[in-house]
């Protein structure tokens, strides 16, 4: 640009370009060319940088940017930029900085460099925003991304398994097809519940209800248990076998006979392993229980894939007014 007057770059008065800078939102910093320390030197701030720092301008100019970065600054971020700066050339990336209160942000940068006539670097300028909201949802996006990928591959994984067992235990096409459907519906259910979730998690009285909202008629299903909130891992294993419990239920339990009643109650347990789940599945006032002839899949699911799949205790019992089933797994270890 041809200087045309003090107050003026070719026909923009300088006084209109910093009220530009001064009104963006974007963070401006100017700073002097020289890149070992203790330069560069910080020589000019605008008003949306002493917002997003918290420095006022008079805390900075005259200070090396370095002093907004910190412990956790990625120093792999800063050698790139200085690589690039170091080679004359404009560079756009990231870095986490810290505020004066010691709050941290993740800025992204534009870094230009403005030259003298005859080509040489006078000084750095720096447009800056605050995308710390931005990352994190990226971050969050990813995390739920992989974390799909591995719950897709339980879930097949599970189908597969259901499959089997359904094919073993069904002696004819109709009872296969009526037992294997109800446990993908079943299935389906508890991954809507997932999905639905932010934190991909489902409450353990949603797994309940989903099971046997349906069957409470006249109150004959009582829950009782602080609320809870399952992550995918264990809520896909123990609705299963919640479905299990309400169908056998139906078939042969408290649910298959008019005056039978259902409770189920849970609480958290402390552990020096970290806290416990701890259910009882009681069924009274329905038909006697008999003993099962051969295990079918509700047994083998409690016996063995909740043992395996979340270290669950199992404890069944066939009692003279109904079955008890009463059931510890881990939640997480501290």
């Amino acid at each position: 640009m041809s200087r045309t007057g003090n107050d003026r770059v070719g026909d923009i008065d300088l006084r209109l370009l910093r009220a530009a800078v001064e009104a963006t939102g974007e963070a401006i910093l100017i700073t002097t060319a020289d890149l070992d320390e203790p330069g560069p030197v910080i020589v000019y701030a605008n008003p949306a940088f002493t917002k997003l720092s918290g420095y006022d301008a008079a805390e900075v100019v005259g200070r090396s940017p370095r002093f907004l970065q910190g412990p956790a600054t990625d120093r792999a971020a800063l050698d790139r930029t200085r690589a690039a700066l170091k080679a004359g050339e404009a560079f756009q990336g990231e870095a986490l900085n810290y505020r004066k209160d010691g709050t941290t942000y993740q800025v992204e940068w534009l870094i230009t460099p403005v030259r003298d006539a005859g080509g040489r670097i006078t000084n750095w300028v720096s447009a800056q925003r605050d995308v710390t909201d931005r990352r994190a949802f990226e971050d969050r996006q990813a995390l739920m991304v992989r974390e799909l990928h591995h719950r897709v591959k339980n879930t097949l994984a599970t189908v597969q398994a259901v499959l089997n067992a359904t094919m073993r235990s069904s002696v004819t096409m109709a009872e296969f097809s009526k037992a294997f459907g109800g446990r993908i519906l079943s299935l389906a259910r508890t991954h809507a519940l997932i999905t639905e979730d932010e934190a991909q998690v489902a409450s353990f009285e949603g797994l309940l209800r989903a099971e046997l909202d349906a069957y409470d008629e006249g109150g004959r299903i009582t829950l009782d248990g602080p609320r809870l909130k399952l992550p995918s891992d264990l809520a896909v294993p123990v609705s299963m076998a919640l479905h299990e419990l309400t169908t056998n239920a139906l078939r042969h339990g408290a649910l298959g006979h008019p005056g039978g009643m259902v409770v189920v109650t849970w609480r958290i347990e402390d552990d020096p392993s970290g806290p416990w789940l701890a259910w009882t599945w009681n069924e009274h006032d329905g038909p006697p229980p008999t003993l099962p002839t051969r295990e079918g899949f509700g047994t083998r699911l409690l016996n063995k894939i909740l043992t395996a799949q979340v270290s669950a205790e199992v404890d069944i019992d066939f009692d003279a007014d109904g079955l008890r089933i009463h059931v510890r797994l881990p939640l997480g270890r501290r």
